[in-house]
């Protein structure tokens, strides 16, 4: 019988078994035939109602009346079923005939490569793939440093990586860098490095209270855990915020045994990008036709949406009227806890000292600096982070800020300060704690 989800989870994955080899070619022949077939049928239907709009002149209302005519229906069906039928219908056996003659897949775990593609469509088609139990539909669970399952007990200090969007665990190191978690490794005895693997096609939030439940259920199992460090790459940062959101509000231990967190180049206030989408696919999809690329766009995972304003609540998107959302900035607040060290890392593709604002303004390509800061104009949003615990790193894109060396050096910085910079961060606390107390400004 598969395990169940940390504290029984309904709306995750029923077991918290990785996929084989098996699985993917399995997913892909379900993704091609029957459970993709809901998102062709409406696209047809979409282009079927454009051209009678475009090209005939009628009414929306008046198009959707005369798709109901029975022999209307008929032909879409019709063409529907010809689409499916000319090829990838034919896709479909092949793939189950490959399982059929290699049974051992079913016990292969997957390649990078397999990793690199299970993970690109759990972040544009996660939610999908959960919501029809697609075999590819990824759960969260948690690698060791060597990337095999987590297993055996744990002790001391334990510091858990959070990849970003479309990425998996793997992404960590690369060929030229051994990554952050080397050289945490090589700074003090007993750290153990673990490495979450997800789907980030999922709600933000609900990918949040799972980790805060995936925690909750580590620290039980392991007792001997002394501390907890968490860091998280771009989408990563968020889910991690919004784990210590929710972990707060149901007063987990492990929120107690957390000391620092890191988030490298996380979207705080948003994507522009993501905005940006929106924006274009709002205002150009009065056009004739564009209309049809903006339903394929909106086919978008919820992970995406949230991107939009780094919305880490239930409450930021419940209660949207559509899924895929809205211009306005609706978030709530979620506040760090004040007892965990924070520090958030930027990237600029500028190079410092050059005046280049357009640059500085992108960013990272995907996140700009200020997001990737928490600074906002708005005091309810402000995520207060010390200017001692910020980083901005020049002619770095976000795809090289989780395994840069300089990152990691800076890192290794934070974590273990020499002496005298600790006992200065420790009078500076004490004053601005005097300051509040007096209201009088010390110097």
């Amino acid at each position: 019988m598969p395990s169940l989800t940390p504290l029984h989870e309904t709306y995750c994955k029923w077991d918290r078994t990785p996929p084989s080899q098996a699985d993917v070619l399995e997913g892909l022949a379900q993704l091609v035939t029957t459970r993709l077939g809901d998102v062709v049928q409406d696209l047809i239907q979409v282009i079927q109602r454009e051209i009678m709009i475009s090209l005939f002149g009628m009414s929306e209302q008046r198009s959707k009346k005369l798709q109901r005519i029975p022999y209307v229906e008929k032909l879409y069906q019709f063409s529907y079923d010809t689409l499916l039928n000319s090829g990838l219908y034919l896709l479909a056996p092949g793939l189950r005939q490959i399982i059929e003659k290699y049974p051992k897949l079913h016990d292969k775990p997957l390649t990078p490569s397999l990793h690199f593609l299970v993970g690109m469509l759990n972040g544009v088609l996660g939610d999908y793939l959960l919501k029809y139990q697609n075999p590819m539909a990824l759960p969260m669970v948690l690698y060791d440093h060597y990337g095999e399952l987590q297993k055996g007990d744990l002790s001391g200090r334990v510091v858990i990586f959070v990849h970003g969007l479309c990425l998996s665990h793997l992404e960590w190191s690369n060929r030229r860098y051994g990554g952050i978690g080397e050289k945490l490794l090589a700074q003090r005895d007993n750290n153990t490095m673990l490495y979450l693997n997800y789907n980030t096609g999922r709600r933000i939030s609900a990918n949040g209270r799972s980790l805060a439940n995936t925690l909750e259920d580590l620290v039980r199992r392991n007792p001997q855990i002394t501390s907890i460090d968490l860091i998280g790459h771009s989408m990563g940062g968020l889910v991690l915020r919004s784990a210590l959101f929710y972990g707060k509000q149901n007063m987990y231990p492990w929120i107690h045994l957390t000391e620092n967190l890191v988030c490298l180049g996380s979207p705080h206030h948003g994507a522009v990008l993501e905005r940006f989408g929106f924006i274009m696919q709002d205002k150009l999809g009065h056009f004739p036709f564009v209309k049809i690329v903006r339903h394929i766009v909106n086919i978008r995972s919820n992970g995406i949406l949230d991107l939009r304003y780094g919305s880490v609540r239930d409450d930021d998107w419940e209660h949207n009227l559509a899924r895929i959302g809205g211009m306005d900035d609706n978030r709530k607040p979620a506040p760090l806890p004040s007892h965990i060290n924070t520090f958030f890392v930027a990237g600029s593709i500028a190079y410092e000292n050059r005046k280049n604002r357009p640059l500085n303004v992108l960013g990272d390509y995907l996140v700009n600096i200020k997001s990737a800061l928490g600074e906002h104009p708005n005091p309810r949003f402000q995520l207060k982070v010390p200017e001692s615990h910020k980083a901005i790193f020049y002619g770095l894109n976000h795809f090289e800020l989780h395994s840069h060396p300089s990152v990691a050096e800076q890192i290794v910085k934070w974590f273990y300060p020499p002496e005298d910079e600790q006992v200065n961060e420790q009078v500076h606390e004490y004053r601005l704690q005097l300051e509040d107390l007096s209201g009088i400004a010390l110097t």
